[in-house]
């Protein structure tokens, strides 16, 4: 817990078949000033470098992970996945990527931590426990709508051999239906690629609600994914947003929390 009583992070639950940790943060306990206050994450807001780095530091020493062991991915709303092994621990941190960008990362190395970027786009945590592989994608509805999570699905099959019965998926808090209004053109983007999820999305005026992690749901599904094993934390950022760090519910002046996820053996 921060002085102010909040937790610096929340849990993300996982099953018993992988040893890892998982963790979501939340916007409190850190030193960073409105409208970033006060744990934001992210070097692309107008925060010191300082500021993010003594974040980073102060995360670090509450969920017991080196700064040393983080991989942090460099984002574009894209589709693009990295696989990453203990060579590329301290990335976008400490030292350099060697890396491109990208919104999801792989590795089935232990103690590599992967760090995504989020203020309303989906965390999703992707695990194989027998085959010892873990994911963790970042799905905003631009990566939503390339099928971003289905995309890593395929990729844990053919690199690492997962079969995707074994693959288990935790989405955890991000931007809901509830708050996530579009116009028709997004709308229509969305009906294209996703015909069959008519029930993902409800018209109000002009103005259209898309169920994300429903169609994230759907995508690991097509990919294999059993839906017994597709989890939801079912948090929504922006309803929260004392909480979590959300842009629409900051109005675009928002700083940015991180999920993390790292097996431990």
């Amino acid at each position: 817990m921060t002085r102010s009583g909040a937790p610096m992070w929340i849990e993300i639950p996982l099953g018993d078949d992988i040893k890892a940790k998982a963790f979501f943060t939340t916007r409190h306990g850190g030193v960073s000033s409105f409208p970033y206050d006060s744990l934001n994450l992210s070097f692309q807001r107008d925060d010191s470098r300082e500021n993010v780095m003594r974040n980073f530091e102060l995360l670090s020493e509450s969920i017991r992970i080196p700064m040393e062991c983080m991989v942090l991915t460099c984002q574009v709303h894209g589709s693009d996945i990295t696989l990453v092994g203990s060579e590329h621990c301290g990335m976008g941190l400490l030292r350099d990527r060697t890396f491109g960008e990208s919104d999801g990362l792989i590795t089935s190395d232990r103690n590599v931590a992967l760090v995504t970027f989020h203020a309303d786009c989906a965390p999703v945590y992707l695990y194989d426990g027998s085959k010892k592989v873990i994911g963790l994608i970042h799905s905003g509805w631009r990566s939503t709508l390339r099928k971003i999570s289905g995309k890593a699905v395929k990729i844990m099959k053919e690199q690492f051999n997962c079969n995707s019965r074994d693959i288990n998926a935790i989405i955890g808090p991000c931007i809901r239906k509830c708050c996530f209004e579009v116009g028709y053109e997004v709308y229509r983007e969305f009906l294209k690629v996703f015909p069959e999820c008519t029930g993902a999305f409800s018209a109000g005026g002009d103005k259209w609600k898309i169920d994300l992690t429903g169609i994230i749901k759907h995508t690991l599904a097509e990919e294999g994914v059993s839906r017994e094993n597709i989890h939801d934390v079912n948090r929504c950022t922006v309803c929260e947003k004392e909480l979590f760090f959300s842009h629409r519910g900051g109005r675009g002046k928002s700083g940015t929390g991180a999920a993390v996820f790292m097996m431990t053996e």
